[in-house]
């Protein structure tokens, strides 16, 4: 249990495993006119909880500077849903596996958060997993740079999040000058591992659904 949260209570306030939410993401609106005309690519991606004695640790990784999209950033496993994938379930297993070589049996999801678009086009889907405290990460070197964990406790913390407003988008200016909110948690000593963007909306999600269960602000 970390931060008053337990399984029991983490799994009350997702969605279940057998019934995905529908819809657009949570943040659709915030992102009106920045959205591709196709209609959104589907993706998964895992929020994996380790069990430590000092409490749950999240589970993330730190992409490759080499590759062509999000070089370097902070970003849970996962990516789109392919044509041979069953489900969101499906998806988000085997991309943990091909980047960290998570095996499915070391991993048992609990439930989704709320789906997130996001700018580059996708609408991505967040299992929450525990994830086995024997799993050992190993990594692909053409992918993922390093596995690290942060405690749960942390991420939950409203004072450890900062919301800062920009008005370019990828290094272009935002369509009608409207700003945008980006989420950023604060530094923890690593600058390397900087956690923001769609990887700190998917872990505000989080700490809103459980915060609204709880009745806390």
């Amino acid at each position: 249990m970390t931060g008053g949260v337990d399984l029991m209570h983490l799994r009350a306030v997702l969605h279940p495993v057998d019934a995905p939410p529908t819809g657009p993401g949570w943040n659709h609106a915030d992102l009106d006119g920045l959205l591709p005309d196709a209609p959104l690519r589907e993706a998964a991606v895992l929020v994996g909880l380790v069990t430590r004695v000092e409490g749950w640790q999240v589970l993330l990784t730190r992409r490759t500077d080499a590759l062509r999209h999000h070089a370097g950033q902070v970003s849970f496993p996962g990516g789109r849903v392919e044509p041979g994938d069953r489900d969101a379930i499906d998806a988000a297993l085997r991309e943990s596996h091909e980047e960290i070589g998570l095996v499915a049996s070391q991993a048992a999801p609990i439930g989704f958060l709320d789906p997130l678009c996001t700018i580059t086009g996708f609408r991505v889907l967040p299992l929450v997993a525990m994830v086995d405290p024997e799993f050992v990460p190993q990594p692909d070197p053409g992918e993922v740079a390093e596995v690290f964990e942060v405690p749960l406790a942390y991420l939950l913390d409203p004072a450890n999040l900062n919301a800062s407003q920009v008005d370019t988008i990828l290094g272009r200016p935002i369509p009608g000058g409207r700003p945008r909110t980006v989420l950023e948690f604060v530094d923890r000593g690593n600058p390397r591992q900087r956690i923001w963007g769609a990887t700190a909306s998917i872990l505000y999600n989080l700490r809103e659904r459980i915060a609204a269960a709880s009745g806390t602000p």
